[in-house]
C-alpha cells in the first residue's frame, strides 16, 4: 500500500535483519532473521519473492548489493562472507577468507566496489579484495584501538576511509588503503597520511552509550552516529576534530541512521518511526521533525489472522486499540537505507524493522508536510 509520501510493504511476519537493493532499484534483498536471504523482484506493480540464498548456517546480519557489479555480499554469525554472483538462473557464492573467530556482524561495499569491509565480534574490521590467482576474496585487518564488537560501518565517497561504529562506546575513522589493488590517496580533511588501518579520528559522545551506527555526508566531510544512551552526534572534520555536537534526546535510542543531504540526518530506532536532524554551519544539531505522522487505526473485533499476526509481532491477542502503534512500523526500525538520490541529495529513503515491513519514504512528500524543511 501506498500513501502520505511513503509505500508500505508487509512483507514478513518474522523480524527483517537487514536488507540492501540492487543498483537499478528492481530488486532487493532481505534476511528474516535467520539463516537465509530473500531476494524480491518487482512483477505486476507487486514484489515477489524470486530466490532464497541458505549457504550460511547461522543468522544473516548483513549484507551489501554493489550497484554497478551486480555482486551481492552477505555476512552471518557463522563467521563467513560470501560474494554472490547472478548468472541469469541462479546465484552462486565465492567464499570469502575473512580469518574472524567471532560472528561477522556488518558489511559493506566500497564506493568503487573493489573492495568491501565486514565488521565483527572478533574487534576486528576484516577489508577484503579479490585475489584473481586463487579466484577467491581475502583481507587484510584492522585491530587496534577496537576494544569490542563492531556494530556499523560507512565508507567514505573517497573509497579509501572507513567508519565504524563499536560498543565501546567509540566511533572511529580508520584508513582502508589496500595499496596491491589501489593508488595512493590524496590528502583530506582528515588527514594526510593514510597506511592501511591507521586511525585518522576516534570520538565518544562521552555518554557512555555503544554506538548503533555512522553514517558519512555526501561530502564525506561530516559523520555521524547514534549511540545508545539515546544521544546523536555529528562531526565537521572541515571545521577541526573538536567541531562535534552531541544532542541527547528524549526519545528511546536510535538503532540507524544515514545523511540525506549535507545539512539534514534521518535516524530511527526503538520509537518505531524515523526523525530528522539538521546541522548547520554553525555546528548546532537540532531536532526538525518526526517524519512519520500515521494515524492510528480503529479499534474493532479482529479476525483470527490479525490475531496470529499480532501473536508474532507483538506476543499479545488483545484488541487492535491495545497494539496498534501511532506509526506505520509497528515495531522498532532496524536499518535505513538510501533508496534515491537527485541533484540536492537523497529523493528517497527506505526502513526496514522487526515488524517485517519495507517502507519507502519520499522526502519531497515528507518536506511539504514540514515547515521550513529543506532537503
Amino acid at each position: 500500500m501506498s500513501g502520505g509520501g511513503k509505500e508500505v510493504h508487509e512483507l514478513l511476519t518474522e523480524p527483517i535483519t537487514c536488507h540492501c537493493w540492487n543498483g537499478d532499484r528492481t530488486k532487493f534483498a532481505i534476511s528474516p532473521n535467520n539463516n537465509e536471504v530473500h531476494i524480491y523482484t518487482k512483477s505486476g506493480g507487486k514484489w515477489e519473492l524470486e530466490h532464497k540464498l541458505m549457504e550460511h548456517t547461522s543468522r544473516v546480519t548483513g549484507m551489501d548489493w554493489a550497484p554497478k557489479g551486480g555482486s551481492l555480499v552477505t555476512c552471518a554469525a557463522d563467521r563467513n562472507a560470501y560474494v554472490w554472483k547472478y548468472d541469469g538462473k541462479a546465484w552462486s557464492p565465492v567464499l570469502v577468507i575473512l580469518r574472524i573467530n567471532r560472528a561477522a556482524t556488518i558489511v559493506k561495499w566500497s564506493p568503487l566496489e573493489n573492495k568491501f569491509a565486514v565488521g565483527s565480534g572478533a574487534r576486528i574490521i576484516s577489508v577484503c579484495y579479490f585475489d584473481e590467482q586463487n579466484d577467491w576474496w581475502v583481507s587484510k585487518h584492522i585491530k587496534k584501538p577496537i576494544r569490542s564488537t563492531v556494530t556499523s560501518l560507512d565508507w567514505h565517497p573517497n573509497n579509501y576511509l572507513i567508519a565504524a561504529s563499536c560498543s565501546d562506546f567509540k566511533a572511529r575513522v580508520f584508513s582502508g588503503y589496500v595499496k596491491e589493488i589501489e593508488e595512493k590517496p590524496s590528502e583530506t580533511v582528515w588527514g594526510k597520511k593514510m597506511p592501511f588501518g591507521n586511525v585518522m579520528a576516534e570520538f565518544s559522545n562521552g555518554g557512555g552509550g555503544w554506538v548503533h551506527d555512522v553514517s558519512f555526508s555526501p561530502s564525506g566531510d561530516k559523520l555521524a552516529w547514534v549511540g545508545h544512551d539515546s544521544s546523536i552526534s555529528v562531526v565537521n572534520m572541515a571545521a577541526g576534530a573538536d567541531c562535534v555536537a552531541t544532542v541527547r534526546h528524549t526519545y528511546l535510542p536510535y538503532i540507524s541512521c544515514q545523511f540525506l543531504t549535507e545539512s539534514s540526518i534521518v535516524a530511527a530506532g526503538f520509537d518505531c518511526y524515523p526523525v530528522l536532524w539538521s546541522h548547520d554551519d554553525n555546528n548546532q544539531l537540532t531536532f526538525v521533525n518526526r517524519l512519520d505522522q500515521a494515524e492510528k487505526k480503529a479499534s474493532g473485533q479482529l479476525s483470527a489472522m490479525e490475531k496470529f499476526k499480532g501473536m508474532d509481532k507483538r506476543a499479545t491477542t488483545t484488541g487492535s486499540s491495545d497494539t496498534t502503534l501511532d506509526s506505520t512500523h509497528q515495531n522498532a526500525i532496524t536499518q535505513i537505507s538510501i533508496f534515491a538520490k537527485d541533484g540536492t541529495g537523497a529523493s528517497k529513503f527506505c526502513t526496514t524493522g522487526v515488524d517485517g515491513r519495507l517502507v519507502i519514504w519520499n522526502c519531497k512528500s515528507l518536506e511539504s508536510a514540514i515547515a521550513g524543511l529543506k532537503f
